[in-house]
This record gives structure tokens, C-alpha cells and sequence, in this order.
């Protein structure tokens, strides 16, 4: 973590607590981050005359069309409201029939020229940085996904036939489910329907034992299913964020399930839920009590034998930079490196860039600081920011207005039960890998000595997903310019961060692209690695698991739960004690 932020040079505790306060009143957002933005805009757009005037002429004809449509659709006619808009401009929350009706169509296509317009203003403003310009359109979004007619009563038709149709009941029902919801969140209690996935029963059941645990994490080693097994075991390393049971969901789409079926001995690292009197655990701690712990344990109990390693989301990058620092030291106990939606390179981080400045990572610090760690809640805030319409908006209308309340599924059961963060580690990821993005420039440190990505040289395996918010694709697939791994293969799945990594074996709606490279090979852009990787439709498990088999060696028996005479006795069942932790 860079000192001149977080160490040597502490901000008086006054500034702290003025920024962790304001923060508490913009439910964590920094508004200078906004308003810098917003003064970038503004001055530029006044030095640009010929975009004022095409943003007036733009505003005069989507006003006419609003008008001219309005005088057809008074006529009585059904008319679509993207009647006459261009290809791909149509918003699909207008799609139904009764969105052709009279006024409603006419509200629809008001807030779809609005739209268009305030989108073209803050973009294409010579002078306006990339990031501001960003910053600002996603803004517009948030504004334009809260104030959409389709969540309101008096402006969303459906809602409206549905009132009639019930004599209101699905109001009322709605307004129990805002009491219960609300009463469950000021108890920090689990959304309805979680208690039908228990951890440890429904969720998290693949059998087997912990075989250690520390301050920090529990060991989970499966228990086979085949009468051999592949000679090298897999370690996993969950993202801390979350718990680890999103790669052990229901019997389905558990990936530990389905590697232990498929005869590899499957180890997982199960983070402790951090509290206030954790605060100062840091980076070098998740390494060396986390994964080089880990590596240690798996070591000692499959002797003799290198491990596959997979990391998923930000376990991933802990994973690279673990390996990066075996690498350096001359350790050769990794035979191979899965990614799964994890960056390396945090010079183009997507849309949680818009969470990640200077201005929002000191008031965040200083909200951390205040408690020691960083609430899950106000994570899956910002996550859920970055899909508003899909993750917030949607829902309420759902919920509050039709009164329908969806089932919740296992992975958005998993999605609830969050995690906190220390202070430290947090601090220290975010300013070195997302705004300074030490890693990729070969100046990250790991116990005081600098690692780098391109002395790892094993095979990899890396996912990235098409529609994924948290991790975009083409930023995951940088590591191919940061490695030297002769043996890389890099695969795109479609769905989004979650569902396209835990998509399960079979699922006839996934489809996946699929390339190795060697490094002779010249590089590929994204784009053009688009074109060249091939197209296979199904879920790309069984892919992924051919490859870990054929870098694998023979078949042999099992290895036992445990290694009690090396420190590493049995402590109690999987899935422990951490994952339990609220």
C-alpha cells in the first residue's frame, strides 16, 4: 500500500471522520468525483458552440417527434412507442401491449427521446476527459433508470391492469412485502426464501472434511467419488468478497461436485468473515496465511505431486500474484493456473472504475477506517448500481407494485450472504491494484521483494464472460501480455460475472469460444482473438475439465482426508465454521 496514503502519512482523524460522514449521507458515494466530472463537462461544453447547436437541433426534433406522436396516438390507434425509432433504440420495458395504449405509449416515447438526448449531451464533447465522460453517462443512466414511467404506479399500464384485475390485493401485498423487507434489512437478517438454501445442506454439501483452519482461512478437502483419481490434486481460491460456496451451489451447477465426479481430489479455501478487530490484516496476510498456507497444507497431504490451482474473481488475481511470488522464489509446486473472471491488469477495470478515483477511495478509506472493515452491504450496492434497472428497479416494481414476489434461486441466495473486508486489505487492493495497477507494472511487492506476472510459466487457463460488469473480458484477457506461459488457453463464455462461471456441465443457453496460444504465437487483440477462437455451443465444463486431464498424470488411489501425523488432522465436516460466520 502506497505510504504517502496509508501509513506514514495518516490524515488528521477529523478529515477521516468528516469524509466517513459524508459518505454515510451519499450511501458511499464521493459526490466531488460527480461534480469534477460534471465542472470537466460543463466548461468544455461551453467552449464547443457547434455542439450547442447540435444538441438544440437534436432537442427541437426529439420535442417534435414526442409532440407528433402524441397528436397520432390521441386518435385511439395502438401505437408502438418505438414506432419509428432506429434499429436497436427500442427499450424493452415498453414491449408489452399494453404499452401501445394511449397515454402510456406517449409517456414511453417522451422518456425514450429524453433519454437519447441527455445520453448525446454529456458524450462526444471534444476536451472531456474518457473517464469523465464515462463517469457522467453512467450517471445519466442512473437518473434515467429511477425515473422510467415503468416504475410508478400512475405511469406503468401493466401495473394498472393488474390493480383492476385484483381490486388492488396486489398493493396490498406489495406493501407487506416493503415492511418485510425493510424489517429484515434493519435486522441485517437474510432476504425471504434464503432459509431454503442452508449452507450445508441445500448449498455447500458436497461432502468432505476440514483438514485445517488458521485465523484466516478453513481447508476443505472433498471426499473422492471415483475409485481413482487424477495424481495431481486442485486447490481453489474463492474471492474473499463473497462466500466460498458459489463454486458449491445446489447438486447442479456445484463445480466442486462436478471435478469430484470427474475424478480429481478438490481442495477449497474458505475465507474467515472478517470483524472490526481485523482491521489490519492485509495483502501480504490473504498470501501468506491464505494461499501460501493453503498450497502448504495440499502439499503436504498429496505428496510428491504439483497442484492445479484455480482462483475466481479477485481469488484469482490473489492466486496470480501467489504463483508470481513461487515463481520468484524458484517454487515449482503449481502444475497448473485457471482464472476465472479474475483481471491482472486494472488499466481498464470497467464500470467499478466509476467507484474507484482518489476522491471515492477517501471517503471510502474513511468509512473502513471508522469500522475496521467494509460492510458486504455496501458492495453489493455498488454492484447492483452498475445493473440498476436489472438489480434494483425491476424488482421493486415486481415486488412493491404487482406484489409477485420471484423465488429466489441459489445463486441469488448465495449473492445475500456476503462478507466484510478488513480495512488494510481492502485499502491496499484497491489503491495498488485498481488505481495504481502495481501488478501489471511489475511493482507489487509481496513481503517487501517486487513480483512479476511474467515469471509465471506454467499452463493457464482463462474465462472471461461476455456480459460480465465486475470483470470485462477484454480486461481479463490482458494476462496473455503479462505471462510466459508457453501453454494458454483463453475461453469466453457468454452470461454475466456469477452465471457464466457456475453455469453447471450441461445448459443448453450457454455457448462458449475457445483458443491456445503458444508463445511463439503472435499476439491476438480481443476483437481479432473474437474472430479467430472457435464457436462451441453447451457449457464449456467439460472443456475445461479435458484440459486439466490432459495435463495430469495417471490414475491412482485416492489420498486420504488428512494428514494427522503432518500437522493436518481432520478438524470437523465441510463446509466449517467460517462459511457459517455472519
Amino acid at each position: 500500500m502506497p505510504n504517502t496514503r496509508i501509513g506514514a502519512l495518516q490524515p488528521l482523524d477529523f478529515d477521516r471522520q468528516l469524509r466517513a460522514q459524508l459518505g454515510r449521507m451519499t450511501a458511499g458515494l464521493a459526490p466531488t468525483s460527480f461534480a469534477t466530472a460534471w465542472a470537466d463537462w460543463a466548461m468544455h461544453l461551453t467552449l464547443s458552440p457547434a455542439k450547442q447547436v447540435r444538441l438544440q437541433q437534436q432537442l427541437m426534433q426529439r420535442a417534435q417527434d414526442t409532440w407528433t406522436f402524441a397528436l397520432r396516438a390521441m386518435a385511439g390507434q395502438p401505437m408502438s412507442p418505438s414506432e419509428g425509432l432506429p434499429a436497436g433504440a427500442a427499450d424493452r420495458r415498453f414491449s408489452a401491449p399494453d404499452w401501445s395504449k394511449f397515454p402510456f405509449n406517449v409517456y414511453a416515447r417522451a422518456y425514450q427521446n429524453n433519454a437519447a438526448v441527455m445520453h448525446d449531451a454529456v458524450s462526444d464533447i471534444d476536451g472531456v476527459s474518457d473517464y469523465h465522460a464515462n463517469l457522467l453517462d453512467f450517471a445519466v443512466r442512473m437518473l434515467l433508470d429511477a425515473s422510467s414511467p415503468a416504475n410508478f404506479l400512475a405511469s406503468n399500464p401493466e401495473v394498472l391492469a393488474l390493480t383492476r384485475a385484483e381490486g388492488g390485493q396486489n398493493l396490498m401485498r406489495g406493501l407487506r412485502h416493503v415492511v418485510e423487507d425493510l424489517t429484515r434489512t434493519f435486522r441485517s437478517a437474510a432476504p425471504v426464501g434464503s432459509e431454503d438454501f442452508a449452507v450445508g445442506d441445500s448449498v455447500a454439501a458436497t461432502p468432505g472434511k476440514v483438514v485445517f483452519r488458521n485465523e484466516l482461512i478453513e481447508l476443505i478437502q472433498y471426499a473422492p467419488t471415483t475409485k481413482t483419481v487424477h495424481a495431481e490434486p486442485l486447490l481453489m481460491v474463492p474471492a474473499w468478497i463473497m462466500k466460498y460456496y458459489i463454486l458449491d451451489l445446489s447438486a447442479r451447477n456445484s463445480m466442486v461436485k462436478y471435478l469430484v465426479d470427474q475424478g480429481h481430489t478438490v481442495f477449497m479455501v474458505s475465507w474467515k468473515n472478517p470483524g472490526p478487530a481485523d482491521r489490519n490484516v492485509g495483502m501480504d496476510d490473504y498470501l501468506e496465511k491464505g494461499f501460501k498456507a493453503a498450497v502448504d497444507a495440499v502439499s503436504a497431504i498429496v505428496p510428491d505431486r504439483k497442484m492445479h490451482a484455480v482462483g475466481y474473481c479477485i481469488g484469482g488475481t490473489l492466486l496470480t500474484i501467489g504463483a508470481a511470488a513461487l515463481a520468484r522464489d524458484g517454487d515449482e509446486r503449481l502444475a497448473s493456473i485457471t482464472l476465472l473472471a479474475a483481471q491482472t491488469d486494472f488499466s481498464e477495470p470497467g464500470e467499478l472504475a466509476f467507484f474507484i478515483n482518489p476522491s471515492q477511495l477517501a471517503t471510502l478509506e474513511a468509512s473502513m477506517h471508522k469500522k475496521g472493515v467494509l460492510e458486504s452491504r455496501q458492495m453489493a450496492g455498488a454492484f447492483a448500481l452498475m445493473r440498476g434497472q436489472d438489480l434494483i428497479w425491476q424488482p421493486a416494481v415486481e415486488n412493491y407494485l404487482k406484489g409477485q414476489r420471484q423465488p429466489l434461486i441459489d445463486l441469488m441466495a448465495w449473492n445475500a450472504d456476503g462478507t466484510r473486508m478488513p480495512w488494510r486489505m481492502h485499502s491496499e487492493y484497491l489503491y495498488r491494484l485498481y488505481l495504481d495497477n502495481e501488478l501489471a507494472t511489475n511493482r507489487f511487492p509481496v513481503n517487501g521483494k517486487v513480483v512479476r506476472l511474467s515469471d509465471i510459466r506454467v499452463p493457464m487457463f482463462v474465462v472471461g464472460t461476455e456480459s460480465d460488469h465486475v470483470a470485462p473480458w477484454k480486461s481479463v484477457y490482458k494476462v496473455d501480455n503479462l505471462v510466459r506461459s508457453n501453454d494458454l488457453t483463453f475461453l469466453l463464455t457468454n452470461a454475466g460475472h456469477n452465471a457464466g462461471i457456475v453455469c453447471g456441465p450441461v445448459h443448453p443457453k450457454r455457448h462458449y469460444r475457445i483458443k491456445t496460444r503458444g508463445l511463439a504465437d503472435p499476439y491476438l487483440p480481443p476483437d481479432e482473438w473474437m474472430e479467430a477462437a472457435t464457436l462451441h455451443q453447451g457449457a464449456w465444463w467439460p472443456a475445461w475439465q479435458q484440459w486439466l486431464a490432459e495435463r495430469s498424470s495417471a490414475q491412482v488411489k485416492p489420498p486420504a482426508l488428512g494428514a494427522p501425523a503432518k500437522g493436518y488432522a481432520v478438524v470437523e465436516d465441510a463446509p466449517g465454521q467460517y462459511v457459517r460466520q455472519r
